[in-house]
């Protein structure tokens, strides 16, 4: 399994905006694409104007069939102009543990 973590800064003003174009996203992420086991949408404690996106697909085939999706292709639309500053950490997934 393969994950990436996105940092992603968003202008102030438009943590909500954010917010709604990314969980709509994520959401669809996990429903409507079988290589996409988890997508969640973080905040941080200490500034709410950044966020962290922990996603964790079947490979890396899988995240760039993600970046294919219409419903990636029309987040994109509404974030490229309030989202200021982006990094990504790659991971190799080496075990899950979760509660079901």
């Amino acid at each position: 399994m393969f994950c990436i973590i996105v940092k992603n800064e968003v202008k102030n003003g438009c943590r909500e905006q954010y917010l709604s174009v990314m969980q709509e996203n994520a959401k669809a992420s996990v429903l409507g694409e079988q290589g996409c086991y988890a997508f969640d949408v973080l905040v941080d404690q200490t500034n709410d104007h950044h966020f962290y996106l922990y996603e964790i697909y079947q490979d890396e085939n899988a995240l760039a069939e993600h970046k294919k999706t219409e419903h990636y292709l029309e987040s994109r639309k509404y974030l490229v102009d309030i989202v200021e500053n982006v990094s990504v950490i790659r991971c190799d997934v080496t075990a899950r543990n979760e509660k079901n």
